[in-house]
């Protein structure tokens, strides 16, 4: 046989699957027989090409058990290497999380085989922003008190454009309203927003710069007058006047609650409801008001594009952010005084929360671009408001 031939019968053994590898090897030890007839010269040199054929054979047969090996590391029972999640998240909702991320885990685990661990960082909703977008958090999800944050994270490049359209709701996943809190008795008779204005009122607030709720009491402040049929400046005054009750602004909601819960300064705080429905699940029960014209107070998650394909986190990222919608998930957030963005879930817990006469968003306020420059941005309304009441 020639040594074109042998090559010939060799290729097709191998590359059309007509025989198995065993039979490769037997039918070229065969072909080794039949050139012993052959001339020294020409034996030698169909030798040498055989044992060459043979060794091709013997890679070809560790391919394909590599190609097993990997079908096998592929397959639904192989460990699958851990993940870590990095979630950043604006002070008060780790009653939540605390309870809410154990469960994603062991259903991931579950469905997966695969395990999440979470890293997580809270603070004051501002505070937290600047952290991502300054790369010292690289977040994966950003849980943030209001669309703003996130909309200054989407400006620094780390978002992609468009948001909002990637998720239930808008991106909103939790929502509450705001809640006036007073002392035992109410000595100072605070009932309404009107009431925060009053000669002789200590009020316990947060930093806008900083913080979310405060954010959303400015807006509610602002809102109780211009949503019910006050002009601009009658808000500016009256907003002005509020602030002149604080005797110095905390970095974010937490501090403000530990401040007027813990060690008992000031005589009323505005806080979030389900900070407030948390507080008394601690046993800090006070009175407090939830306003009849109030402001819906949502709060956006998302996954920060930029880092999660950096960390290649990006399907199980994106899995608990859609698990965060869940009506199990809504159900934990529910419990813990928020409003559940989820309509069965909605329906299924209302009787556990005070109705609102009238609720106003931040688009009835000009929409989130309007407000930031219009209210926060350097020098804009809330720095000229401070700078007035500390002349």
């Amino acid at each position: 046989m020639s040594e074109s031939k042998v090559f010939v019968c060799l290729i097709q053994v191998i590359t059309t699957g007509s025989a198995s590898i065993q039979q490769a090897y037997y039918r070229v030890k065969s072909l080794q027989i039949i050139s012993s007839s052959k001339s020294t010269v020409k034996k030698w040199s169909l030798r040498r090409l055989l044992d060459n054929y043979l060794k091709l054979v013997s890679l070809f047969a560790v391919g394909v058990a590599l190609s097993i090996a990997l079908a096998a590391c592929g397959s639904s029972s192989a460990k699958v290497a851990d993940v870590k999640l990095r979630l950043v998240s604006f002070s008060v909702t780790q009653a939540a999380h605390d309870q809410i991320i154990p469960n994603f885990v062991e259903k991931w685990k579950k469905e997966h085989n695969q395990n999440v661990t979470f890293e997580t960082s809270y603070g004051g909703s501002g505070a937290q922003t600047a952290a991502v977008i300054d790369g010292s958090i690289e977040a994966d999800i950003v849980h943030l008190a209001l669309p703003l944050d996130v909309n200054k994270i989407q400006q620094a490049g780390l978002i992609k454009k468009s948001w909002e359209t990637r998720a239930p709701r808008n991106g909103i996943v939790t929502r509450s309203v705001a809640a006036i809190v007073t002392r035992e008795g109410n000595p100072k008779g605070i009932n309404s927003w009107e009431d925060l204005a009053k000669d002789g009122v200590k009020l316990i607030a947060a930093n806008p710069k900083t913080s979310g709720i405060a954010i959303w009491e400015f807006l509610g402040l602002w809102g109780s007058v211009t949503q019910a049929g006050g002009d601009e400046v009658k808000a500016l005054d009256f907003v002005t006047r509020v602030y002149r009750n604080t005797s110095g602004l905390t970095k974010d909601a937490r501090e403000a609650s530990d401040l007027f819960f813990q060690k008992g300064e000031g005589d009323v705080l505005v806080s979030y409801e389900n900070e407030v429905t948390s507080a008394f699940q601690n046993n800090q029960k006070l009175p407090f008001k939830i306003p009849q014209l109030n402001i819906s107070i949502d709060n956006p998650v998302v996954i920060v594009d930029k880092n999660v394909e950096k960390h290649r986190t990006k399907e199980v990222a994106q899995a608990f952010v859609d698990y965060l919608y869940s009506e199990e998930a809504q159900r934990e957030f529910s419990k813990l005084g928020y409003r559940s963005v989820n309509p069965l879930i909605s329906q299924e817990v209302a009787p556990q929360f005070p109705r609102v006469e009238t609720l106003f968003t931040a688009q009835d306020l000009g929409g989130w671009d309007t407000i930031q420059k219009k209210f926060f941005e350097q020098g804009a309304i809330f720095d000229k408001i401070q700078a007035k009441n500390k002349a």
